[in-house]
Parts: C-alpha cells; structure tokens; sequence
C-alpha cells in the first residue's frame, strides 16, 4: 500500500511541476550545423575541418525552447545586449556599485498553444565567476521592456528588453532564458563576446 501511495505521490507531483525529465541547456542556434572554427574556415576560403561540435549561440542567434506543455514552443532570439544601460528614471537607478544591463528578446511562439508569461522571471546573466543575476524592475533607455506579463498567440512574436542590476567589476559572458518563468526544464544559452 505504500508503494502505490508513494507512486500516486511522486506522479502528482510531477505532474503539477512538471520536474519530470532530466533539466537540458541549449547553445545551439536553430539550424546550426557549422562548429565555429568550421564557420571561420569558410570566410577563409580554406579547407573545413570536421565540425566536431556545434556552434555556440551568441547575439543575434536564435534557439528553440520548449514549455512544460506539449504545446508550448518558443524561437527565442537574443537581439540585443547593451551594456552598461542608461536608467530611464533618474531616481530608479543601481546600487552604488553597479550597473544596469539590459537585454533585448524576440520570442516567437512555434507552438499551438498560447503563450503566457513573466519574461524576466526566466532570463538570467552569468558573469566569468559563475555568478548568475536576475532581472529587476528598473527600466534603461536601451528601448522598450517586456511588461510584467505577455500573452502571444501561436505564430505571433513579442519584442521587448529585460533590465538586471549587475556590480560593476562583474564581466558577463552568458545569457540564459528559461519559458514559464524559469521553470521549463529547457534553457536557452547565449555566449556574450
């Protein structure tokens, strides 16, 4: 009886969290097929070696995602980071110490269900230490932000920037993005130059 309370237990949870599967970061841009040193032998005009592995999204690059539910699937692109970010209110502005970060997403929906979402709930930036920052509410003159929920329609797209208060001394060299507020088991990674 414990054993079958237990499993009832363990699927209800998984099922209400959508914990079930094993956690995956992706860095490889939609269609990507080249390694970068393949992508750099081809500008060369020199022979290609043998990708031996994927090229690694930056800016600019697109990566597909997927939701907890079946039909939640998201081409998310990193268009833009401006870094640092001019405050958009002068009395809203960092720490002393630190410095706003801003960073512009597409987010288009590939699925067939509708998309619902706190974008900056899911996106975060990795400096060189490892360190990882959330976003926050201030807002940058870098362009217009995300509001603090969207709703987009299968085959629509929402555009807009997420703003983090980051320490000065801090190198950000990641950007990740994560659908249902940071809790799809599917992250999207970008490499920041």
């Amino acid at each position: 009886m414990r054993r079958v309370l237990a499993l009832v237990l363990c699927g209800l949870v998984a099922a209400t969290t959508g914990c079930a599967g094993q956690a995956t970061v992706t860095t490889t841009p939609a269609g990507s097929a080249l390694a970068p040193e393949a992508a750099i032998a081809v500008e060369r005009s020199t022979p290609t070696p043998t990708p031996s592995r994927p090229a690694s999204a930056a800016v600019g690059a697109t990566i597909d995602l997927t939701g907890l539910k079946d039909g939640e699937k998201l081409a998310v692109t990193l268009v833009k980071l401006v870094d640092p970010a001019q405050p958009k209110n002068p009395y809203l502005t960092p720490e002393a110490g630190a410095r706003f970060v801003a960073v512009q997403f597409r987010l288009k929906n590939t699925g067939t269900d509708v998309y619902q979402d706190s974008p900056g709930n899911g996106a975060k930036l990795v400096d060189t230490q490892g360190q990882q920052f959330d976003a926050t509410y201030g807002g940058t003159t870098a362009g217009p932000e995300f509001p603090g929920s969207i709703t987009v329609a299968p085959g629509d797209t929402a555009l807009g920037f997420i703003t983090f208060d980051v320490p000065s001394a801090s190198e950000i060299v990641k950007v990740q993005f994560t659908m249902n507020s940071g809790f799809s088991r599917n992250t999207g990674q970008w490499n920041v130059p």
